[in-house]
C-alpha cells in the first residue's frame, strides 16, 4: 500500500491544489489527512471540498475543532484566533457536519495518526523534542506514526533500547522493530524555514516514507487572506516558511 498523507492545508487552495498535482505523478492508493484542513487562510470551504473527495480518512486538528466550537479559541494567538472567528462564520453547514465527524486519532495495521500527540490528543499539544516524543512512543500500538501540528517536518526514531534520536532526513526507511514519529510538515503554512508545501508518500511494503515538498502560488494564496481582512502576518509569513 502506497499512502499519501499530508496535514496542515489550512485553507491555502493553492498549496493543496500544487500538493494534489504533485501526488498526481506518483502511484497512490490511498490518501489520509492528519489534520487542521481550515484556519488562516481564504478558502475553508474549497479545501474542506477536495479533501473530502481525495481522502479515505481524516483526523481532527485544533483548528479544525475550534471552529465549530469543540475545542477553545482562546487558546489560540491573534492572529490565529482572528482566522478562527473568521473560519467560522466562512463555513456552511455541509462543511460544519465534516468538521464534526473528525476523530482524533486513527489505527491500523500499518500506522496510527494523530494530529498532535497520543497523550491527551484533545489538548494537541506539540511534539517538539523527545520528551514529548516519548510520551507517544509509549502509547504507539504500531511502530509507525504520523502527526502534523507543529508544521516542522521531521522525524522522531526510536531503537529497541528505548534511545530516541531526531532525524531531519526526508527519506526514512523503517527498519525492524524501530518506532518512528513522522511530521508531514504543512501544506499550507511550512513553518521550517522553507515556504513549498510538505507532504509524505509511505510505502508500506518497502518500508520507506518520503517527505516531499512542490512550489505553489503563494502570492495568490497571500493576496487572498488580506483581500479577505485576515491579518497580514497571515499572508506575510508564507513567503519565508515561518
Amino acid at each position: 500500500m502506497r499512502y499519501g498523507i499530508f496535514s496542515d492545508v489550512h485553507s491555502n487552495l493553492e498549496a493543496l491544489d500544487a500538493v494534489i498535482k504533485a501526488y498526481s505523478q506518483e502511484k497512490i492508493d490511498q490518501y489520509l489527512c492528519l489534520g487542521d484542513v481550515v484556519g488562516y487562510a481564504a478558502d475553508p470551504k474549497a479545501c474542506i471540498d477536495k479533501v473530502k473527495a481525495l481522502v479515505m480518512l481524516c483526523v481532527a486538528g485544533n483548528h479544525d475543532w475550534a471552529s465549530i466550537n469543540l475545542f477553545s479559541a482562546d487558546y489560540f494567538n491573534p492572529a490565529a484566533k482572528k482566522a478562527i472567528l473568521w473560519t467560522k462564520h466562512n463555513l456552511g453547514q455541509d462543511d460544519r457536519d465534516f468538521l464534526e465527524t473528525l476523530k482524533l486519532t486513527f489505527v491500523n495495521q500499518d500506522l496510527t495518526l494523530v494530529h498532535g500527540t497520543l497523550d491527551n490528543p484533545e489538548d494537541f499539544y506539540y511534539m517538539m523534542d523527545n520528551f514529548r516524543a516519548a510520551s507517544t512512543f509509549g502509547l504507539l500500538k504500531t511502530n509507525l506514526c504520523f502527526v502534523g501540528h507543529s508544521h516542522i517536518a521531521g522525524v522522531f526514531a526510536q531503537k529497541e533500547d528505548g534511545s530516541i534520536n531526531y532525524l531531519e532526513d526526508p527519506h526514512i526507511y523503517i527498519k525492524g522493530k524501530n518506532k518512528y514519529i513522522i511530521n508531514t510538515g504543512s501544506v499550507g503554512q511550512p513553518r521550517d524555514g522553507d515556504p513549498r508545501a510538505a507532504y509524505c508518500i509511505y510505502d508500506s511494503d518497502q518500508k520507506e516514507a518520503w517527505i516531499k515538498r512542490t512550489g505553489y502560488d503563494v502570492a495568490t494564496s497571500a493576496k487572498k487572506i488580506i483581500d479577505a481582512g485576515l491579518p497580514k502576518l497571515l499572508a506575510e509569513r508564507l513567503s519565508v516558511g515561518r
